[in-house]
């Protein structure tokens, strides 16, 4: 659970730099250009890393030991 929202931190903090970085569009810059500038931010490769790590977190199935006494 906790590599979960560790993820899904990583993901909203990147996911949050890639709209902020949405409003170079508005300085006129064209999309190809705006995809080109964020494949260098290291902050927007956070959102990758979070989605991957929520994707791990849920389907790896985890060991679970069941020893009652």
């Amino acid at each position: 659970m906790f590599v979960l929202f560790i993820g899904f931190g990583l993901a909203v903090s990147g996911g949050v730099s890639l709209i902020i970085y949405l409003n170079l569009l508005t300085t006129g810059m064209t999309f190809s250009d705006y995809l080109l500038f964020v494949s260098t931010r290291v902050e927007c490769y956070l959102f990758l890393l979070g989605i991957l790590i929520i994707t791990l977190s849920i389907y790896i199935p985890r060991r679970k030991n069941n020893h009652y006494l």
